[in-house]
């Protein structure tokens, strides 16, 4: 009788913590957001070949890779797609403007003044893009207090507006690998669905 009980118990512990599982993981990819739409999907992407996938750091990073570097380049580029929640991460213009303030130019001219923004709608979602060069100043870790000193990079960065609120998704390196994967950086952007 005590082995049935064992045996009923422990059923019950695996069928429970698959549902938390199951449970966890619709609630992390399927948060609300207040919107006509309908918010029940999720962006849906395919990443370019040659993009080595990583794994994330942190549960906001939806998505994280590494871009093999260039000859003649010291160190590989990045890319990282970032969900922080239906109403977080701020606008696409502040993120924009925050992104342009992480590269300093030479001549101690404004990124702004350099700096390429464009919009787009791919699948029916708007993309609004920036796309800017100079050194890379960026605070290494939040609140961490060091900073990257990276000169000659370019940085390409997105946000993706859906239903369930914006993905953001940024692209930094070396110049020279920044230009090579940036094909593959729009083609990326144009594989974004709504599903």
């Amino acid at each position: 009788m005590k082995k049935m009980s064992l045996i009923a118990g422990i059923s019950v512990i695996v069928v429970l913590a698959g549902w938390a599982c199951n449970r966890q993981g619709s609630t992390a990819t399927k948060p609300q957001a207040n919107s006509n739409q309908s918010n029940s999907g999720e962006l849906r992407f395919k990443a370019p070949d040659g993009w080595l996938a990583e794994q994330s750091s942190s549960s906001m990073r939806v998505a994280q890779y590494k871009l093999p570097k260039v000859e003649g380049d010291n160190e590989d580029a990045s890319a990282v797609l970032y969900y922080f929640g239906a109403t977080q991460g701020g606008s696409p213009q502040a993120n924009i403007d925050r992104w342009t303030s992480q590269m300093q130019q030479s001549d101690k001219g404004s990124a702004k003044d350099s700096a390429k923004t464009e919009s787009m709608t791919v699948n029916g979602m708007k993309i609004t893009t920036v796309d800017v060069a100079g050194t890379y100043t960026a605070e290494m870790a939040p609140g961490s207090g060091s900073f990257h000193n990276n000169p000659n990079y370019r940085l390409l960065a997105a946000v993706i507006e859906t239903p369930k609120g914006n993905y953001f998704l940024k692209l930094v390196g070396p110049a020279k690998t920044v230009a090579r994967w940036e094909p593959d950086y729009m083609n990326y952007l144009k594989s974004f669905e709504y599903k």
